[in-house]
């Protein structure tokens, strides 16, 4: 990298990270034996530096918990916030005013900062959860306000994801960390086969994140990425696809900065074009970011 640049591409969007203060939201599935780099607070100042250093102009924060509480200050923050520019938050999806729980966060402080809804999907053992009707109505309710959703998936849960894709084309739904495929062992070849279904449904993008975490062995390299990385482009194209940093989980196996010298890497072979649409230009229309 050349002054803390990605080459060719000035401005990027970190669309997938997390910040939490756990007095305040506590982290229950964080291990802290298992995740101790984790274990934790991590808030915009420890972000701010790293953003800069990689050449990030703006970022999307995900949601970590099922808590709407936590989603209110997220946007909160993001109101405050020039690095900031989206929340992907969470609503009870079940819940019979669905609706109206949205409208009350986007009426919050920071609500016209509400790009999307995640639920934790790849928490449910139901294996047709996203074939419910009460979920798919709730679903429905989060297109209606004109935001996207992220598919939290792992990959036996691909197909569930693309029945609901191709059946509510009205929805822009977002594939966070390609559907978590285990790098290394022998179901790649069904991960790939699946998410070309999903990505076969236009109205659906996925995020280049969370794949560090994914790798079987340690210390990984950057080939150990590759299959999915190009996977990923030969079903969705540079056009649907967005980076995202998945910090401070990627810290369980890697840097911020690391992270964006191996996609750069990996992407090294693409236009400058398709790669200013992964570093920026999809995030920017999937999530109605606008310009900088």
């Amino acid at each position: 990298m050349t002054g803390g640049q990605v080459p060719g591409h000035p401005g990027i969007i970190d669309a997938h990270h997390h910040l939490w203060v756990r007095a305040r939201h506590p982290q229950p599935w964080i291990d802290p034996v298992a995740m101790a780099a984790i274990d934790a607070d991590f808030e915009p100042v420890d972000l701010a530096p790293l953003a800069e250093s990689a050449g990030v102009t703006g970022t999307v924060v995900v949601q970590s918990i099922a808590s709407e509480a936590e989603t209110e200050d997220l946007l909160d923050l993001a109101a405050d916030s020039t690095l900031v520019r989206g929340v992907v938050g969470w609503v009870d999806l079940t819940a019979d005013d669905a609706a109206d729980r949205i409208d009350r966060l986007r009426a919050g402080r920071g609500g016209d900062r509400l790009v999307g809804i995640r639920h934790l999907v790849q928490g449910e053992t139901d294996p047709a959860y996203l074939d419910r009707p009460d979920v798919r109505r709730g679903i429905a309710a989060v297109a209606a306000a004109g935001l996207a959703f992220d598919l939290l998936v792992r990959r036996h849960q691909l197909p569930m994801a693309a029945r609901l894709a191709h059946d509510l084309p009205e929805v822009r739904f977002v594939l966070d960390h390609l559907g978590k495929p285990t790098l290394g062992g022998p179901e790649l070849a069904d991960w790939a086969r699946d998410l070309r279904t999903l990505a076969a449904a236009p109205n659906t993008t996925a995020k280049l994140s969370g794949l560090v975490t994914e790798v079987r062995r340690s210390p990984w390299t950057p080939e150990d990425l590759r299959p999915a990385v190009d996977a990923a482009l030969d079903a969705f194209g540079p056009d649907r696809l967005m980076f995202g940093s998945d910090w401070p989980v990627c810290l369980l196996a890697t840097s911020y900065r690391r992270w964006v010298e191996v996609l750069a890497e990996l992407l090294g072979d693409l236009g400058a074009a398709d790669r200013a649409l992964i570093w920026e230009q999809t995030a920017r229309r999937v999530y109605r970011l606008g310009a900088s």
